[in-house]
């Protein structure tokens, strides 16, 4: 079978320039697989949201395993509305044309060279960038679970941080899932969600995942809530807050936010090269599998 996190990843690692260093949570960091004639299509393991983005352990780095908190859950990509997360699509036809276009992205430009970088760059490595990356999202996965009253998966948070960092090789090395030193990602769309706020239409923009207008709110959001993009490489100017990038240096800041951000989506789309191949040619009808596959992967990500 395919997984759904390669189905989510159609719509995920198109993902060149935009959004900084401030990330998403997906889950991640299962297959899905539907063959022509096949009927009724499978139920399939669907991982968390968070595990399309949170990097795999070193040692699973040859299997590419994703790394998540939580046991796997039966779903199915293809269900209805009322089987799974809401679907609620009144933009479908925009939708659609900008789903198109961040395949064609994939197709001309970040799948080769995702396959020139799978070809220079050992699997472990890749895997070490991932964890970096992830562990340098850490601010907003806390904050969220302060904004929700969960202290428990704050603690846990500080707790990674801590130990992936400092003994970790600043995030290379994920040590804490080692002694199960894990829990749920948060970001601020789930913070939405967790305070009643309704999803709203799903929403496909150029070179982004998917969305809905509730989690593209709490995206950018998250951007701001990265220290990253107002202490090291400023996107955000705060007077009188110092920034290791000066604010005036602005063309600086753009080449260095760019650079990291092409970096991550090409290392991730390195990694699941073979998946998202997979994902391609078993499914039909590509476009609402990774809308359906998505809704329900954030309806439980929110109900955690």
């Amino acid at each position: 079978m395919t997984s759904p996190r390669g189905i989510l990843l159609a719509g995920l690692t198109v993902s060149l320039v935009l959004g900084g260093c401030a990330g998403t949570s997906a889950r991640d960091q299962t297959d899905v697989q539907r063959s022509l004639d096949q009927s009724p299509p499978p139920q399939v393991l669907l991982a968390e949201a968070r595990e399309l983005s949170i990097p795999d352990l070193p040692k699973a780095a040859a299997q590419k395993q994703p790394l998540g908190a939580h046991a796997d859950e039966l779903f199915d990509p293809f269900a209805k509305a009322d089987e799974g997360g809401e679907e609620y699509d009144p933009w479908e036809p925009f939708n659609t044309l900008m789903f198109e276009f961040n395949r064609k992205v994939d197709k001309y430009a970040l799948k080769p060279v995702a396959q020139g970088y799978d070809f220079i760059i050992p699997d472990f490595v890749q895997v070490g960038i991932s964890n970096i990356f992830y562990n340098f999202r850490f601010p907003q996965r806390f904050l969220n679970n302060v904004f929700q009253g969960k202290v428990k998966g704050a603690s846990i948070e500080v707790g990674r941080f801590l130990l992936n960092t400092a003994v970790g090789y600043a995030g290379f090395l994920d040590l804490a899932k080692e002694i199960d030193l894990v829990t749920p990602d948060e970001d601020f769309g789930q913070t939405l969600g967790f305070y009643g706020v309704r999803p709203g239409p799903y929403l496909v923009v150029p070179f982004l995942q998917p969305f809905t207008v509730r989690d593209f709110a709490g995206y950018v959001t998250d951007i701001f809530l990265n220290p990253i993009n107002w202490l090291v490489a400023p996107i955000i100017e705060v007077e009188g807050v110092p920034s290791l990038i000066a604010h005036k240096n602005r063309t600086t800041t753009t080449f260095v936010q760019i650079g990291v951000r092409v970096g991550e989506v090409v290392n991730e789309r390195s990694r699941n090269l073979e998946k998202f191949q997979g994902v391609e040619e078993a499914t039909l009808d590509l476009y609402a599998a990774v809308r359906n596959a998505y809704l329900q992967s954030r309806t439980r990500a929110i109900r955690e």
